[in-house]
This record gives C-alpha cells, structure tokens and sequence, in this order.
C-alpha cells in the first residue's frame, strides 16, 4: 500500500450513512489520488449516491477516483479497505423482530442489538456479512474490513473467530452519549472529552473532563444532574446514579440489555418518521446533484461521529490517529471481561493496524451486567454461524429481556419462519 489506496464502499446506497461516509471523504486532502468504489445492489440508489459522490467531489476539490458497481466481485479485487454498511429488508424485518416479541408478551425497546430482535438481525445478517468477507479472503486478504452494520458486537466476534480477515467496527453511540452530558453540564460538545468502555451500545463513560484544562466533569455532572429534568433520558441516568458512571448512549439503545429498559418506553423505532426523513434527504440530494438546490453547508464539513475515514486515513499514511470508540475483539482489553467478546473501547489506527487501548477494568457491579450480556452474544454468533435454531433457543433463554420459556419458544418459531431465507451455515 503506498499513498493512496483502492476502498470499497458495500451498501453504499444507503443515504443516511453514505452522507456521513461522504461529509468525511470529501473535506479531506489525505485521500487525493486514491480510488472509491461505490457498490450497492439497488441500482437506482447506486445512481443517486454515485452521482452526488461527483458532486462533493468537485465541491470539496477532494482528488478522489470515484467508481461504481453493482458487481461486488469485481469491485473487491486488489481492495485496501473494505467499509461495509449492509442489512436485508431493514425496516420490514426489523418491525417484525420488534412486534412478534410484543404479541408473545416480551417488552422490550428496541429490537435491534439486544433481545429477541437482536438475535435475529444476527441470525440473518452474519451469513450476508461472510459472504463478502469470504470474497475478501480470496480477493484482498490484507484488507481491513471496517464494519458499520448493527448488531456491531455480534458481527465482529463473528468476524474475529471465524474469518482470517481484520475487522473492526465504528459506531457513533459514545458521541451521542457526549450530547446528552453536555445538555446537562451546559456546555458545547467541543469543550467536553470522554473515554469509554464496554460493549457496543452498552459503553460506560470511564473518564469526562473538560478538554482545554483536563477538569474532572464528573462531579459537576453528578451535581447538575439531580436538578435536569426528569422525563429527559430516565433510564440512562437511573443507571447513572446507581451505578456511578455514565452508560452510552441513549435509553432505547441500552434499554435493549436490561429487563427493565421497557420501563423508560417501549415503543421501538420510529418507522414512520425513518421512512418520511430518508424521502426528504433524497428529494434533496436529487436537488443537489441537478443543480435546482443549493448544498447543504453542513455537507461540505466534516461528520459529527463517523470515523471510517479517520481510521483509513490513520492506517494508509501512519498518522497514529486516536479513534474514540472502535469495537474489537476484547482479549485482556477489559480484562474483567470475558476474553473472546467484542468490546467498545478507544483505538489507535497507524500502519501496523488497529490498536486497542485499555482503560482498565470496569466497576465490579457494571461488569457483571456486561458480562450477562457476553454471553448472549457468544451464543447468538453460535447460532448464526452455525445457522441453529438449538443455539437460537438457548441464546434466547439466557437473555435477561426475556421473562417466559414459552414465550421464547412461540417467538424463534415465528421469527425463524419469517427470517428462513436469509439463515445458512457461514463455516
């Protein structure tokens, strides 16, 4: 690899991400030279994302080759980085994960990363992640693989166990966990840092202090706390105040881990909004690309929390570039955690490859919830590997969301019946 490097960007018809991705590639200088491949398998997304890539391009004076396919083979020989942000039929089978639960009497939050839900995005997204990984293999097996997909957790242990390839997974979870502190310090995002560590969504805040004299916010965040308004992110900070450190990063997201997350709502994701908001962002970049609106200023300055391009950046030219969150095999990392899970934790990314760094073991009552939750997660890679709906059941069994064996039972019949097409061996 010299200056400039061949990255592959799968999924990239998805407007939400590929913005970010694109507010990242297209504002910086250290790219110029090197080639992007676009692919996606939704050609009319393919088109617009490609199209609005040349815009940002030429606006940004960024130099970057821009190409597009919808023939991943293709698009894979000779890659450097591969940044993957896939899912199969998102909003149709993410509701489904949600409301089957709910009708067998499960409450929960979400249904994306923890619970049944969560067992099933892994059961039908890993064999779709393998499958590109298993062409890396053959194809850029020096590669890093930088993975943008949920469940994160699940999708690098299953990564890391079984593939040769490197992978790592991003996520802006700490970043949103910043906001929500600085809405009760009062204070901007730019003069806050913070160190966290845990599993993916499930990150607790180690250390917050005040980025220009190295402060202590902890106290002041305690304080100020008592008196915010109760109704704003309960959850989160009930878990707080007994537990003494901030989790990441927002009440639905941890919610998914507890038994009780429900109690701060359970009404799931916004489909409806999601659905409305990705349609505005698309009349939009349809406007930008013919010209007939203007661009957005946000989009000509780099993301708020995506850091693929800071970590491609760290590896292709040795900056040493600090990244506040990347998930990663733990192996001692966290050493109060289990050794062979996936964990959030900072990173450093040079030439060499991606370097976690430790901050230590987490508070003995934290880690025990963490590591209830590890083993749902070894399980729930198990079963999808291995595409087992005996593993499934246990997962589901262990997992503290769930309250009823027969409950368990009557969700992984339905949900393996709608979830069937996509469920295979990935070994």
């Amino acid at each position: 690899m010299g200056n400039t490097a061949k990255i592959v960007f799968i999924g990239a018809g998805s407007a939400a991400f590929g913005l970010s991705m694109y507010r990242d590639l297209f504002t910086t200088r250290d790219l110029a030279g090197s080639t992007v491949v676009l692919v996606d398998i939704d050609a009319e997304a393919l088109r617009r994302m490609g199209d609005l890539a040349d815009v940002l391009n030429r606006k940004g004076n960024a130099g970057i080759v821009i190409e597009r396919s919808t023939d991943r083979l293709a698009a894979l020989d000779g890659a450097d980085f591969v940044v993957s942000s896939v899912a199969i039929d998102r909003n149709r089978l993410w509701k489904q994960d949600f409301e089957v639960p709910k009708k067998h009497g499960i409450r929960h939050t979400l249904g994306e990363n923890g619970g049944p839900g969560g067992l099933f995005f892994t059961l039908r997204t890993l064999p779709l992640i393998f499958d590109i990984v298993r062409d890396m293999e053959r194809l850029c097996p020096n590669a890093l693989f930088i993975n943008l997909s949920n469940p994160e957790s699940r999708v690098v242990l299953g990564l890391s166990k079984y593939s040769r390839i490197r992978a790592l997974g991003l996520c802006h979870g700490l970043f949103l966990a910043r906001w929500f502190i600085c809405q009760i310090l009062r204070m901007t995002e730019a003069e806050v840092d913070l160190w966290g560590a845990g599993l993916n969504h499930f990150q607790w805040v180690m250390h917050l202090r005040e980025r220009a004299t190295g402060r202590d916010l902890y106290p002041m965040l305690r304080e100020r706390e008592k008196t915010h308004d109760p109704a704003f992110t309960p959850l989160v900070r009930g878990l707080f105040r007994a537990f003494g450190l901030w989790p990441s990063c927002s009440d639905d997201h941890t919610g998914e881990f507890l038994p009780y997350g429900w109690e701060a709502g359970e009404h799931g994701f916004n489909f409806v909004e999601d659905e409305r908001g990705r349609g505005i962002l698309k009349d939009l970049m349809d406007g930008v690309i013919d010209g007939s609106r203007p661009t957005p200023d946000d989009w000509l300055t780099p993301s708020w929390g995506e850091r693929a391009v800071a970590v491609i950046e760290g590896v292709l030219h040795n900056q040493k570039r600090f990244i506040e969150s990347g998930i990663v095999l733990n192996r001692g990392v966290i050493p109060n955690l289990p050794a062979d899970v996936a964990v959030e934790v900072p990173v450093m990314a040079d030439a060499a490859g991606i370097h976690p760094l430790s901050l230590g073991p987490l508070p003995d009552p934290i880690a025990a919830l963490l590591t209830t939750q590890a083993h749902v997660q070894r399980l729930a890679v198990e079963a999808a590997v291995h595409a087992s709906k005996e593993l499934a059941l246990e997962a589901l069994l262990i997992d503290p969301v769930i309250n009823s064996a027969a409950a368990a039972r009557a969700i992984l019949d339905e949900l393996w019946e709608i979830n069937s097409p996509y469920i295979r061996p990935c070994v």
